[in-house]
């Protein structure tokens, strides 16, 4: 009898975790959050702990967290808890939405940026998502056209994102600019002024401002029920007893440009190396802001999906 081959079927290469898909299907609560943060943005041990401590706020707030990366080549949104460790520990690619095709065709290991991770959540039904702060258009994008992938993504992707605006680094009035021309909705939380990461005011305006969850709700709502395809930004400052001093923030905001110059630093690798420059030189400030803020995001952000699953 001649052998026949039985094919085999490729692995899943999206897999929500039980929890998740069971809050899902149920129109329960749920928040996403990415994990470059945590693979790329903070040093360990503190990486670890805030883990723990961003999928606590979620949980508080009555809301499932759903950490979200790339791991044995599969796409997980919703973390066990040795996938925590195994994204803590380093060693996982950065990957942004283009690159997870890539990562899970050749079975690797990656941390989702805030474009992948917008993708990601979208696929799985997950309406909301809490970051730290949103990639944007880079200073001297004119010549090097140099532009986050994370501002593409909030146009294509239906997610509402909570963030406390911009690293300070980047050009924020361009950035502005492109929401606008992408149609993405951009709202203050209980402020006037576009957040400008460890600074609470950025020297923009905010077009709309929101002073609870259920108005963000709200907004949210009807921005889809009008036929929008795009996400939305809701910003949040800084808590105002954790906000970066200016004097310093300044100070490191300058030597942080002239570190990328000098170095050639462009792309993804910008805020790796401009997060270790303000920890280092603020003697560990910037990164109790970091937190304190990523925090208080995780926790406004399960609100807000508290508010729209009611």
């Amino acid at each position: 009898m001649p052998h026949v081959s039985v094919p085999v079927s490729p692995p899943d290469p999206l897999l929500t975790s039980p929890e998740v898909a069971d809050a899902v299907a149920g129109g329960r609560p749920v928040v996403a959050l990415e994990s470059t943060l945590l693979a790329h943005g903070l040093p360990a041990p503190q990486n670890r702990a805030a883990a723990e401590d961003l999928e606590a706020a979620v949980r508080a707030h009555g809301a499932v967290p759903a950490t979200v990366a790339v791991l044995d080549g599969v796409a997980r949104v919703g973390l066990s808890a040795a996938e925590l460790d195994r994204v803590c520990a380093g060693g996982l690619a950065k990957l942004s939405a283009r690159d997870l095709g890539a990562a899970v065709g050749l079975r690797r290991d990656g941390a989702t940026t805030v474009a992948a991770t917008a993708a990601l959540a979208h696929a799985s039904g997950v309406r909301v998502f809490a970051t730290g702060g949103l990639g944007g258009v880079h200073r001297g994008a004119r010549e090097s056209w140099d532009v986050s992938a994370d501002l593409a993504a909030l146009a294509a992707t239906p997610v509402l994102v909570v963030c406390s605006g911009v690293k300070s680094i980047l050009d924020v009035p361009a950035t502005l600019e492109v929401l606008e021309t992408e149609s993405v909705p951009v709202l203050g939380y209980r402020t006037d002024a576009f957040p400008g990461f460890y600074r609470r005011d950025s020297g923009h305006p905010v077009p709309w401002r929101v002073d609870t969850p259920a108005q963000a709700a709200a907004v949210w709502l009807a921005h889809r029920a009008l036929g929008g395809t795009s996400g939305a930004v809701l910003a949040q400052p800084v808590p105002a007893d954790a906000e970066l001093d200016v004097v310093l923030h300044d100070r490191l905001l300058d030597e942080g440009i002239a570190l990328l110059h000098s170095r050639g630093v462009t792309g993804k690798d910008v805020t790796p190396v401009l997060l270790e420059h303000f920890h280092t030189g603020s003697g560990g400030a910037s990164l109790r802001t970091n937190l304190a803020l990523v925090l208080a995001n995780a926790e406004l952000a399960a609100q807000v999906a508290a508010a729209l699953s009611s």
